[in-house]
């Protein structure tokens, strides 16, 4: 995990490489996938390719950064139970309670950490594709709605 200022927390989740196959044998580039977040609410993905390892996760960093969403925090864990699917991927994020901490695979992990949730339970179902599970992570994330949005939304008090 590389911190700077700007940025926050930074973590790559996977580096991969592929091969094509030309006259003089093979010729190997890199695609790398990192997660980025500043601890407080905002995460982002990106994905970039290069030629070598160094500019890929550069390439990836940089989208990241440019691609932050918010994600709604309430007492250092999600306000509900939510869940998303990307492709074969399926992820379930419950809310857990103070000193659980985050129970996830490596992929869904990196994505709650850069966000700044430090209690949740998860569940992947589907794939064990690290690619697809951040993929499906966002878009759980992406449906969360606070208690006050919900309220706003409807019209009602809910109490």
């Amino acid at each position: 995990m590389a911190t700077d200022a700007p940025q926050g927390i930074e973590r790559t989740v996977k580096i991969r490489r592929c091969a094509a196959v030309v006259k003089g044998g093979r010729r190997f580039s890199f695609a790398a996938m990192v997660v980025v977040g500043d601890g407080r609410g905002r995460v982002g993905w990106g994905y970039g390719k290069a030629n070598e390892v160094p500019p890929s996760v550069e390439k990836a960093k940089k989208q990241a950064s440019r691609e932050q969403m918010e994600v709604r925090i309430v007492d250092d864990t999600i306000p509900h139970t939510v869940e998303g699917r990307y492709g074969a991927g399926k992820v379930i994020l419950v809310p857990a309670q103070a000193g659980t901490g985050v129970i996830a695979g490596a992929a869904v992990r990196a994505v709650c950490e850069a966000a700044g949730i430090k209690n949740i339970l998860t569940k992947s179902i589907g794939t064990n594709n690290p690619i697809t599970l951040v993929k499906a992570t966002f878009e759980a994330l992406k449906n969360l709605r606070t208690r006050q949005e919900v309220e706003r939304l409807r019209g009602v008090s809910l109490s």
